[in-house]
């Protein structure tokens, strides 16, 4: 086994986790662009353009949910991958040791977290033979909140909103436009998707995973696919989704098809959607030694120009300040578009704290509380704990559970991403609580308003599922579900659903 290989696989990921490629930047550049100064789309993407620059300087993970690691490793013929595959478990296991991965390897029967990221089936590592003499490892980290959005089609299907979609390339696209339209915030959008036509059902989704490996900039090689990834690309950017949902004119940064042969009898059409934070990066190493010989997708040569102008959340003073613990007056003050600052204790809870609350009372007293769904990443210091990433995770998950941990506890209000439904927007209501919409996949921006960890319960849940006990200052989230039973979600839902009936035809 080459001596440097295990070094330049931890390089590899620590390098993936917290710097997005050149293509990546450039593509969110040329969103911010489109969006006119002082809309909520244009105010998310400066905080995302923010966060990108901190996670670099910092070498901090963009997005507290580092995914599923996925590698694709090209070997020369006789390469030994067995113990190619040991040295990369090993650089998971230490990548996360140090905190640029989150411990997200889940037993599916038990729910224990294994600590490490190492378990049955992770992390994911594809093999191939090549005739190079060099070895060629892509990686891609990618979040369960838009692994949630992923679709497959069975084709000939009929779609909501677009009628009956067919075994043709129109039909292709009819499958794909509702596939980003049902992501909304919830994949933390702008987004980008990799799509297969044909194959089975596993086989499709692995090739349209392989499709993100692609660069954002190229040109489809069948000029079929290069025209109907362009027309995706207009399509819906018309649809008026917008970034995290706020509504906007860049919904999608990226559609990259492939096909491949299927059986006569099955036409899947397979959707792998990525968000904003699309960490995928490459090494070539020489076989030999296993030091690196070159960087995919970007060059180190090169400087990388920083994303955002100035740094830190630009205040208009039409801000509404929030100290804990909130009273139901306030609340019923809010409305669906103030922009609040919140100050003082916050807890975390995510799928297991929300499943425990159903049975259990809370480790902690509720009443005018914040509850905020995330799964940071710490690290132990002494005797306590660091946050070193702290963005929000998809809402829609605790929808079961919400409305009844609003009314039974008192918490007035939710902070996550995506925005929850119609039961959750009852309670609300009924209780004088509202809901919050913090920036998806901004983990180092949110971490600076974190200003220590207070404790921690349930810790037997692992890391990314304890709650969490913090105290925050000035932390920035837009009010998107208010206590008088608007949500800026289904007015967003509603508006381009209709955009996409009509250029659906």
């Amino acid at each position: 086994m080459p001596t440097a290989f295990f070094d330049s696989v931890l390089a590899l990921i620590v390098k993936t986790s917290t710097d997005l490629p050149p293509d990546v930047r450039t593509a969110m550049k040329v969103a911010m662009g489109e969006e006119p100064a002082g809309t909520r789309s244009s105010q998310a993407l400066s905080i995302i353009a923010q966060n990108i620059d901190l996670a670099a300087d910092c070498e901090g993970a963009i997005c507290q949910d580092t995914g599923m690691p996925t590698f694709e490793v090209k070997t020369p013929v006789g390469a030994n991958q067995i113990l190619m595959k040991k040295q990369i478990r090993e650089a998971v296991a230490e990548a996360t040791r140090r905190g640029k991965l989150r411990p997200n390897s889940v037993d599916s029967i038990t729910g224990e977290n294994s600590g490490n990221n190492l378990g049955p089936g992770t992390p994911i590592v594809h093999f191939e033979q090549w005739e190079k003499d060099e070895i060629e490892i892509k990686l891609i980290l990618k979040g369960g909140g838009c692994e949630n959005t992923n679709a497959q089609y069975s084709v000939p299907v009929e779609l909501p909103n677009l009628g009956r979609a067919d075994r043709t390339i129109e039909g292709v696209r009819k499958c794909i436009l509702p596939a980003v339209w049902n992501a909304q915030g919830k994949g933390c959008a702008p987004g980008a998707v990799g799509v297969c036509i044909g194959g089975d059902r596993t086989s499709g989704y692995v090739h349209a995973k392989e499709q993100l490996f692609r660069t954002l900039d190229d040109i489809n090689p069948d000029p079929r696919l290069a025209e109907l990834e362009a027309s995706i690309m207009g399509e819906v950017n018309k649809l008026g989704i917008g970034a995290m949902g706020f509504g906007g004119r860049t919904s999608l940064i990226g559609c990259k098809i492939g096909a491949i042969n299927r059986l006569p009898a099955s036409f899947f059409v397979s959707v792998a959607y990525d968000c904003w934070a699309f960490r995928r990066l490459g090494v070539v190493l020489d076989s030999r030694t296993g030091e690196i010989t070159r960087w995919l997708y970007r060059d180190p040569a090169q400087p990388v120009a920083a994303m955002a102008d100035q740094m830190g959340f630009q205040r208009t003073g039409r801000e509404v300040v929030l100290k804990t613990p909130l009273t139901e007056a306030q609340m019923r003050e809010l409305k669906v578009g103030d922009v609040v600052l919140v100050s003082g204790h916050v807890n975390t809870g995510r799928d297991a704290v929300h499943a425990h609350l159903t049975k259990h009372d809370p480790p902690v007293d509720l009443s005018g509380s914040v509850l905020y769904h995330c799964g940071p990443v710490v690290v132990k210091e002494g005797e306590g704990w660091r946050v070193t990433a702290a963005g929000p995770t998809t809402s829609i998950r605790e929808e079961p559970y919400q409305a009844d941990i609003i009314r039974r506890f008192g918490v007035r209000a939710v902070i996550g991403k995506g925005g929850m439904g119609a039961k959750t927007l009852a309670a609300l209501k009924e209780s004088g609580a509202v809901y919050l919409n913090a920036i998806g996949g901004a983990a180092q921006f949110y971490a600076r308003s974190i200003d220590r960890v207070e404790g921690v319960s349930l810790l037997e849940f692992g890391t990314p599922e304890a709650m969490w006990h913090l105290a925050v200052t000035d932390f920035p989230a837009i009010v998107t579900m208010d206590a008088h039973g608007n949500s800026l979600h289904k007015d967003i839902e509603q508006d381009s659903a209709r955009e996409l009936a009509s250029i659906g035809g």
